[in-house]
């Protein structure tokens, strides 16, 4: 007959042997620390991006109607340029406005890169190198806007130095604008002239504007969906209304190089 076996559990009473751990009780157990790190959630790079993107898109557009003063001549161009930097004077100093403008864009260009960067980095790593064969081919616009973001970085500081600091890849005739006797002079139409006469900035600045509206007719359709808009009939507007301003800044800004180089603009 075999032996019954003897259980080894402890009484109520029975001590635990000296040296053994016990578990802690359970309201005693330590908080688990966090695997990752806090960031910033993609809704609200999506969303900042497309405020940034906006606010910048909206300032490009303004910028365009102002270079159709150049059309009008050097008077009227160079006015316009002497107002951008008396906007509110005496109440703010001379140049304060445009000032303030600068940094409002400078902001939002510095937002709306590390939130794209941000994303494309994140795309990356969660896809590893796997590919998927069958989905819906995106459009040159979106496949390119990290490369269209880049070079539009460039052109920005390339544009900076030659038509605003008058530095590096400025021409030889660049003219700072002036102040005295309470009036502000510019020289913007006689830098405009003299920067754009030689060839390959001509060609530099029409090139890059066709890569600007390409990035501008994908920014401006991904805004809808980024601030969750999803209508089809919005979808539609929104595109519409893209494409056109796209290319009104594509065409508009991208002529006037030509016509100068061309001598139509002298």
């Amino acid at each position: 007959m075999p032996a019954q076996t003897r259980s080894h559990t402890p009484d109520a009473g029975t001590a635990a042997p000296a040296g053994a751990s016990q578990a802690p009780p359970r309201g005693d157990l330590p908080t688990p620390r966090p695997q990752h790190r806090h960031r910033v959630s993609y809704t609200a790079l999506k969303t900042t991006m497309a405020i940034t993107g906006t606010i910048m898109a909206l300032f490009v557009l303004v910028h365009m109607i102002g270079n159709l003063k150049a059309f009008q001549g050097a008077e009227s161009y160079n006015n316009y340029a002497a107002w951008l930097r008396e906007i509110g004077y005496p109440l703010v100093p001379h140049e304060g406005v445009l000032w303030i403008l600068r940094l409002v864009l400078g902001t939002c260009l510095i937002l709306h890169v590390t939130g794209g960067i941000t994303l494309w980095w994140r795309g990356r790593k969660a896809r590893g190198s796997f590919r998927r064969q069958n989905m819906r081919p995106r459009t040159l616009g979106a496949r390119s806007m990290i490369i269209t973001g880049g070079l539009m970085l460039v052109f920005i500081a390339v544009h900076l130095l030659d038509l605003t600091i008058g530095r590096l890849v400025a021409s030889g005739g660049f003219t700072a604008a002036t102040h005295s006797d309470g009036q502000m002079t510019a020289y913007a139409y006689e830098n405009l002239i003299a920067s754009l006469s030689r060839p390959p900035m001509a060609i530099f600045y029409s090139l890059i504007m066709l890569l600007i509206g390409v990035h501008l007719a994908q920014g401006l359709w991904s805004v809808v969906n980024d601030l969750g808009g999803t209508g089809t009939r919005l979808r539609r507007v929104c595109l519409v209304i893209a494409i056109a301003v796209a290319l009104a800044i594509a065409i508009c800004n991208g002529m006037l190089p030509l016509l100068v180089l061309s001598g139509v603009i002298a």
